[in-house]
């Protein structure tokens, strides 16, 4: 991926792994050393996820606020899968807020709908902020770790949402997106990413905004791995070797992915990974042998319209995931990547590359018909 050296790290920040001991506090001796009970493993997951809280790269959350007369978060909200007491019960540090839409909205509707749903974003952000705080950036993100908040982060938004526009693109970066799904759109299709696509990109790389590859063909993923100076990321995708589902990936894109320092975001849906928290944690452990331990990450995809496996009903349920990991013998280490180490770590080098590359290239002015014909 990359003619760019990441040396964005000045130090460690507070939740970084680097210096994770053995044992977290508290933990008995015999917890330490493998205690498969399912009170004193889930005890552990508590205190894990305490000091490592989930960085979840899926939320249907703004559109399913959308059909609620009214809402309280901060109180608790039984209408949704998510609200701030089962955020803090799961222990979810940081959330990207999904902005895609209905299929059948594209072209200028698109992008009005898509700045709708970045206002109502900011709107319920404002209204609930003792427990939610808008970033788009790790300073911002551990920011709001540090207030007991959670770092809410708009995206992804659809490909249709530009409009064909790199001046739309900015626009929406300017109001906060942090990341957009290349596919469905004529430049990001079956066939891959057309010279605009690469230019789309190569724009969304300037201003730090992460590529999303979920459902998107493997000719795109292909050519947007090959193109991105920054790491890009699959938001909901599972493995397709373990659940033929057209969104999880095949070995070999795993492979790709973590060739570039992707980031494959695991569902936590029943379609695409199975009915059973036993189920997840078999793609993530496939994931992992496949990609390494620094390419996975956990998509709740809470408030998407998907049915959840069992234990895993809403965004509470976390410490039951990571509790069934460290049964199967998952290092402390490799939790704490999973649930916030990669995403922060893609989230800074995506930040290193967008500031080395507004150095070097000025805002692009091409357009489609120019590049497409």
């Amino acid at each position: 991926m990359a003619d760019l050296k990441y040396e964005a790290d000045a130090g460690p920040e507070v939740g970084e792994i680097g210096d994770l001991p053995e044992r977290l506090p508290g933990d008995p001796p015999e917890a330490a050393a493998g205690d498969d009970s399912g009170t004193d493993l889930l005890a552990r997951a508590h205190r894990l996820l305490a000091a490592h809280p989930v960085a979840d790269g899926y939320s249907g959350l703004p559109w399913a606020l959308r059909r609620l007369p009214w809402f309280d978060l901060e109180l608790g909200e039984s209408a949704v899968d998510t609200d701030v007491p089962r955020m803090r019960e799961g222990h979810v540090g940081a959330l990207f807020w999904a902005l895609h839409l209905p299929e059948a909205l594209d072209g200028d509707r698109a992008v009005g709908a898509t700045l709708e749903q970045l206002d109502l974003v900011k709107t319920v952000v404002r209204a609930h902020a003792e427990g939610l705080r808008l970033a788009d950036t790790p300073g911002p993100i551990t920011d709001a770790l540090h207030s007991g908040r959670v770092a809410v982060l708009p995206g992804p938004a659809g490909a249709a949402a530009l409009g064909d526009s790199l001046g739309i693109l900015r626009s929406l970066h300017g109001l906060g997106l942090r990341a957009l799904t290349l596919s469905g759109v004529s430049w990001a299709s079956e066939s891959g990413l057309t010279r605009f696509g690469e230019e789309v990109l190569r724009e969304m790389n300037r201003l730090g905004v992460l590529a999303d590859l979920s459902g998107a063909s493997a000719d795109t993923v292909r050519r947007a791995c090959a193109v991105s100076k920054a790491p890009v990321l699959c938001a909901r995708s599972a493995a397709r070797a373990l659940r033929p589902h057209p969104a999880n990936l095949p070995d070999d894109l795993l492979a790709e992915l973590s060739a570039v320092r992707g980031l494959c975001m695991v569902p936590f849906t029943a379609e695409q990974t199975g009915p059973s928290v036993r189920d997840v944690a078999d793609h993530l452990d496939h994931v992992r042998e496949i990609a390494g331990p620094g390419c996975v990450g956990l998509s709740g995809t809470y408030d998407a319209g998907a049915a959840h496996p069992q234990d895993l009903s809403d965004a509470s349920c976390y410490p039951h995931l990571v509790a069934e990991l460290l049964r199967r013998g998952w290092s402390e280490t490799d939790i704490a990547l999973l649930t916030w180490g990669n995403v922060q770590r893609v989230l800074r080098e995506a930040d290193f590359t967008a500031r080395e590359a507004q150095r070097r290239r000025a805002p692009s002015t091409m357009k489609i018909a120019e590049l497409d014909g």
